[in-house]
């Protein structure tokens, strides 16, 4: 039975295990170690935080149906002394478009999503013109809408809620720097500080967010997770759309709307994605070249639009698979990981804290089985392929 439980990252995957380690077992000491209690930095706080159904792989799905529940029930979830908070939960669905050779598989995966249970609806060209009429659909062929349970909503807000709930349920939050993490053959013992302090666990967490390699490494272990920098721009235009959904385009370059404005942006080419850049830095390049010029054509109404603000977040990257890991690791029998959700820890944030809880406390998962992402096909080289990669 496990007594004391260091996280390692309060981000919203380390608060999420740490909410839930305590809900359910209020004899659990639970210490959450935080480099930047600002979250200025943090994944959480930079992300376009969002939530969807539409993936291609129904252990995804399964999470995210999980996870718009528990968005949809933070108040009374993470309600503190009276105080319910609101992460302003805006169900605006996400619209993926596809053209031609796309189709086949947007099809496939829409009949997933339904036969799981997510309120997805397939529209031709034709529906997707009189739905959106703001909307270039010439060269579509099909598109994927998500009539409910998909849209957008307040990352920052979220993480701070389950933050303060878990410290009101008793975890402990130190704001400190992981500098090594002691072992004793298969166990890790302790967990050290830069702060002098030196934290006994009988398990540890890695929730360190794009920072895990470097914790993963403390352990002697080799994690296929980088940081990627990914760059978001918040844009005016004079277009009114109604009812705008968050649009993915065949290229990949996806917008939604935020307030009177628009957030956008798209990953990197493969060959120019390397790990660890700069976040204080923005690829406005990337911008000028690719995302403007393919949202004028998907709506010509956005040919005037003028960049307000850019930022840049940091992906958590899985170059095996762009999936988590999440699960021990056959070399050390305590160290539970939870890394790698390549710009979906948000929304796989509730399942995975509850997931993580399950395995520590009880020694498996009981209400949804995470086991897929385990280290098992990490260690074998046999990737899960999900199409629909954002």
């Amino acid at each position: 039975m496990a007594s004391q439980v260091v996280i390692v990252g309060g981000g919203v995957i380390g608060s999420s295990v740490a909410y839930f380690l305590r809900l359910s077992d209020p004899t659990v000491q639970v210490t959450v170690i935080e480099r930047d209690p600002t979250y200025a930095r943090s994944s959480s706080a930079l992300s376009a935080a969002s939530i969807r159904q539409q993936f291609s792989t129904p252990l995804s799905v399964r999470m995210s149906l999980f996870g718009i529940e528990f968005l949809r029930s933070i108040g009374e979830r993470l309600e503190v002394n009276g105080e319910r908070p609101s992460i302003d939960l805006h169900e605006g669905g996400y619209l993926f478009l596809a053209t031609a050779p796309g189709a086949a598989t947007l099809r496939e995966n829409h009949a997933l999503q339904r036969e799981l249970g997510a309120d997805i609806s397939l529209l031709d060209r034709a529906q997707l013109q009189a739905r959106f009429p703001w909307l270039n659909a010439e060269d579509l062929a099909a598109g994927t809408f998500g009539e409910s349970g998909e849209g957008w909503f307040d990352g920052y807000g979220l993480v701070q809620a389950l933050r303060r709930k878990a410290q009101s349920l008793g975890a402990r939050y130190v704001a400190t720097d992981v500098i090594g993490i002691e072992r004793d053959g298969r166990r890790a013992t302790a967990v050290r500080a830069s702060n002098g302090e030196t934290y006994a666990c009988d398990v540890v967490v890695n929730a360190a967010g794009a920072w895990s390699r470097s914790i993963a490494a403390m352990l002697g272990i080799d994690i296929p997770v980088y940081a990627r920098r990914r760059s978001i721009f918040n844009v005016s235009s004079p277009a009114k759309l109604e009812r705008a959904p968050l649009l993915i385009d065949p290229s990949g370059v996806y917008f939604r709307p935020e307030g009177r404005t628009y957030i956008c942006g798209t990953s990197p080419s493969a060959d120019n994605d390397p790990d660890d850049l700069p976040l204080d830095e923005v690829d406005h390049a990337l911008f000028d070249d690719v995302i403007w010029p393919t949202l004028a054509h998907r709506v010509p109404a956005f040919e005037a639009l003028r960049v307000e603000r850019c930022w840049s977040g940091y992906y958590e990257y899985n170059v095996l698979d762009q999936n988590a890991i999440i699960g021990y690791h056959p070399d050390i029998a305590n160290c539970i990981f939870a890394n790698g959700f390549s710009g979906h820890g948000l929304q796989q944030g509730p399942a995975t804290g509850r997931g993580v809880s399950e395995l520590i406390l009880r020694g498996r998962y009981e209400t949804l089985d995470l086991s897929p992402l385990d280290w098992t096909r990490v260690l074998e080289g046999r990737p899960i392929v999900e199409k629909n990669v954002v």
